[in-house]
């Protein structure tokens, strides 16, 4: 039975300026009444999971902290509008903790003293100000591990800190990571291992196509394996990250354009014969109603919109 898309990856700003260009100056202008269009049209998509990617970015928060000065928006609560509009429509978000250093650099020491204390402050900042709402579902922990070498001792500290900070402030709230090396990822038995000591419940796989590291073509080996994996650990569920995305120029160094239907299409066949579920980078600035108030992106966004949703309708209409 095929899947269709059900989540999506969700921003104020994207944190990589020159990936950003051609929504970040639209999304920066959102009232709350814009961020709860957004979110109605997520749930018109079909979408019921959307997840935080980050609560600050470059030095700036997304919320009122004493940890950084707010990033400057139209918009004076952006957390508290689209939860808000997701109770109403009935969808989960994930909250992430962290991008509190200047720069979004993944090599960084994320387990440094000073980021560490900001982490665990904002955990508890965000569950007193935001837990009340029914959408604030669980956690997301956006700091991205590369597993060329499977789950490095550091990423699991990084990952089981959070998941028992997560547990002490908001008990039964599940956790979510999102790695890339998807296509270089060796799924044996020490990976279970790894994946079992991070103690998440959700890993939601990068398929990195449009990031250039491999092809669709290597899709199905690259599922194949983690789904084996899965199965002998069925409490880790699988999830795939469909990067519905392309570059125009150098990788990371460029604006994000949305991709060619026929290739998401693809993309997304093949995650659902494997994944437990399918969620997008991203829906907005990617993916817009060609009728959208709160339109946000290329115009190329509302033909990727339009292509899918015709999609969506016939898979719907043969279950």
């Amino acid at each position: 039975m095929k899947k269709v898309i059900e989540g999506s990856w969700f921003e104020f700003q994207h944190a990589n300026i020159l990936e950003g260009p051609l929504h970040n100056p639209a999304l920066a202008k959102f009232t709350a009444d814009d961020w709860r269009e957004k979110v109605r049209e997520a749930a018109v998509m079909g979408l019921d999971t959307l997840v935080l990617q980050q609560v600050a970015s470059n030095g700036k928060a997304f919320y009122h902290t004493t940890l950084r000065d707010m990033f400057p928006m139209a918009c004076d609560d952006p957390i508290e509008a689209v939860l808000s509009a997701a109770d109403e429509y009935g969808i989960n978000f994930f909250m992430p903790n962290d991008w509190w250093d200047v720069e979004s650099d993944w090599s960084r020491d994320i387990m440094a003293p000073d980021t560490v204390k900001a982490r665990m402050q904002s955990m508890a900042e965000l569950t007193e100000k935001y837990a009340h709402h029914k959408s604030f579902y669980g956690w997301y922990y956006s700091n991205e591990l590369y597993l060329k070498d499977g789950i490095p001792e550091a990423f699991q500290s990084y990952v089981g800190q959070c998941v028992a900070r997560a547990k002490e402030l908001t008990p039964g709230k599940p956790s979510l990571i999102a790695p890339y090396g998807t296509g270089v990822v060796v799924p044996n038995d020490e990976y279970i291992r790894q994946m079992e000591r991070t103690g998440v419940d959700f890993i939601a796989y990068q398929d990195e196509i449009g990031c250039l590291r491999h092809t669709v073509d290597d899709l199905e080996r690259i599922w194949s394996g983690l789904r084996a994996a899965h199965d002998k650990l069925p409490q880790v569920k699988m999830w795939a990250d469909v990067e519905v995305f392309e570059f125009h120029g150098e990788v990371g160094f460029s604006p994000l354009y949305p991709a060619p239907f026929e290739r998401c299409k693809r993309q997304i066949e093949l995650a659902g014969a494997y994944c437990d579920k399918i969620l997008i980078y991203e829906f907005q600035g990617i993916m817009n109603p060609p009728d959208s108030k709160v339109f946000a992106g290329h115009k190329s966004s509302a033909q990727l919109y339009t292509d899918y949703m015709n999609w969506r309708d016939s898979v719907l209409k043969e279950k």
